[in-house]
């Protein structure tokens, strides 16, 4: 995939410019810069990872796109306590797959989230992994996980082929009160 399938997959979850987002699990940063792309240059974005030179990867790829920008690169574990303001969205691509428990990890997202605010979720869209994709989850089941962890029914934004697990989904639920 490409920067403008990245943008593809998210496009219809954002409905603003600005705001407050972050990008959990972003790695060297895809979906930051397409979540840059649809948010605009006066949103706040804080990018967290665990691996700092993806983090330094993704901050040089960053400021050549968008020099414009207000984002800052957490290295952290985003499962755990973050100095983070209440945030408008929060895009989790390609990082729920490494967690056995997902309804922990995304009752935990939930509480960075305002009332009402969207987790945009991508992810392969099957539920048997392997090495590399130890715990997928098809978007039938992220639809049935979703309530049981504070969300509202989700809704499927795009899907895109993959080489690997067949294809990517991109889902949005929002946090439900």
């Amino acid at each position: 995939m490409n920067h403008q399938d990245h943008v593809k997959l998210l496009r219809s979850g954002i409905s603003s410019r600005g705001g407050a987002w972050a990008d959990f699990g972003s790695g060297s940063g895809a979906f930051t810069l397409a979540l840059r792309e649809l948010v605009g240059a006066d949103a706040e974005i804080y990018s967290i990872d665990k691996d700092g030179s993806a983090l330094r990867e993704q901050e040089r790829a960053f400021y050549q796109r968008f020099a414009d920008s207000r984002v800052q690169f957490i290295c952290a574990d985003f499962t755990r306590p973050l100095p983070l303001s209440p945030l408008d969205g929060i895009v989790m691509a390609s990082a729920l797959h490494f967690f056995k428990d997902k309804e922990t990890v995304l009752r935990h997202a939930r509480e960075f989230l305002k009332p009402q605010g969207d987790l945009l979720l991508v992810e392969y869209n099957v539920d048997s992994g392997n090495l590399w994709v130890p715990h997928p989850l098809s978007f039938d089941t992220f639809r049935a996980l979703a309530p049981r962890a504070g969300f509202a029914e989700p809704r499927l934004l795009a899907t895109a082929p993959s080489r690997f697990l067949r294809e990517f989904y991109a889902a949005a639920a929002e946090r439900a009160d």
